[in-house]
């Protein structure tokens, strides 16, 4: 079992509603789910009513007012079930990012309290078919018109298309680069918004990943998020808090792979003996544990600078990096553990293995990760 270090006896309290929660509500349904495709919309209202879909934002709009701290812990365990789930409240709570930080007192008392109450779900719209990495060169206009902006475009691999209430979008209002990007709040069910059919994805298959359209969708000029030209700072203020969310949920997807190889290892007898116990396969599992345990200090290390109003993003680089790479590592050598039975899809590894492949890839690519530390090494401090 985990060794848990919380800040105080609520936070030990809520890691144990959510311990319940995981195996009362995901566990028994995530096999199913995931060989169908089929989308738990009803367990993310489940969490919601709960307060899981905002906990990290102010309890003056309704959010938890939990640290940073706590709340990657709540990812890491549902992802140890589910990781789709956990990856909804992550993107759900990017999504809500730009308006609960950046958005003026008039919208955030409009919209934040729905936004937070556990009913309705977000989804993040940055990248675009032509490129994800080089948000910076987006295409998607917002032209104004009076008193609305009037988008047109296209958007890409956005997480939640169609099943989402809302859509934080990221448009041009001006010219070329990083200066002419904005950010709107657009509902759901606006005239010209439309999702695609569904991605056929390697992993997190219950997950609904498709482009969304927007043709000549128009929006109030007030659902303007900060200033004109402010939206690249907004998201790639919003994208240092979401790859936390992606490290914690790698964290929690390795955790899983590892106690499962264990338990495995522990019962299968081969040449008389417990596999555990061959030294070639206990040392796997070694470095297994190690990479999972380091994963989730550099994650949590990052959390804290962040709960104390310190710079943090190099180090939320450096846990999304390190952790999803390290999940890949861990489904993989847990996948071998297993021999033949970690292929077939009787045993979770295979699914767990599948999975982690994507989370080097969401929030920005491994690659990507460490262009912003190796810039970040540059610069003397």
């Amino acid at each position: 079992m985990t060794e848990r270090l919380l800040p105080t006896d609520e936070s030990r309290a809520l890691l144990e509603l959510v311990s319940e929660l995981a195996e009362g509500e995901l566990a028994p349904r995530v096999d199913q789910a995931e060989a169908a495709g089929e989308f738990p919309r009803d367990l993310i209202r489940t969490l919601g009513a709960s307060g899981l879909l905002s906990l990290p934002y102010a309890e003056e709009y309704g959010g938890g007012g939990q640290p940073y701290e706590v709340y990657l812990q709540v990812l890491e365990v549902l992802a140890g079930r589910w990781l789709a789930v956990a990856e909804a409240v992550s993107v759900h709570t990017l999504a809500c990012y730009p308006l609960a930080t950046y958005g003026s007192d008039a919208l955030r008392k409009k919209f934040l309290p729905d936004l937070l109450g556990g009913q309705l779900l977000g989804a993040y719209c940055l990248s675009e078919p032509q490129g994800g990495s080089d948000a910076a060169a987006l295409t998607t206009r917002a032209v104004r018109e009076g008193d609305e902006y009037v988008i047109s475009g296209t958007k890409a691999w956005i997480t939640h298309a169609g099943a989402a209430d809302f859509y934080s979008v990221f448009a041009r209002t001006g010219g070329s680069g990083p200066a002419g990007i904005s950010c709107l709040y657009v509902p759901a069910d606006t005239v010209g918004l439309a999702a695609q059919a569904r991605e056929k994805t390697m992993g997190l298959r219950s997950s609904p990943v498709a482009q969304v359209v927007f043709d000549a969708v128009r929006v109030p000029a007030e659902h303007l998020i900060g200033e004109a030209g402010g939206g690249f700072r907004i998201a790639l203020s919003a994208l240092d808090s979401g790859r936390l969310g992606i490290a914690a949920c790698a964290v929690g997807l390795a955790q899983a792979a590892l106690d499962y190889a264990v338990a495995y290892a522990r019962e299968r007898d081969q040449f008389g003996q417990r596999i555990i116990d061959f030294q070639g396969l206990g040392f796997l599992l070694a470095d297994m544990a190690t990479q999972v345990s380091a994963a989730r200090a550099l994650t949590l290390h990052a959390a804290r600078l962040r709960d104390a109003g310190r710079p943090f993003g190099i180090e939320a680089a450096k846990a999304k990096l390190f952790a999803t790479d390290a999940a890949m590592r861990v489904t993989t050598d847990a996948v071998q553990v297993l021999g033949g039975y970690g292929y077939v899809s009787d045993h979770p590894v295979e699914r767990w293995f599948r999975e982690a492949k994507v989370l080097q890839i969401v929030e920005g690519t491994n690659q990507i990760q460490r262009m912003v530390i190796s810039r970040s090494l540059t610069t003397p401090a």
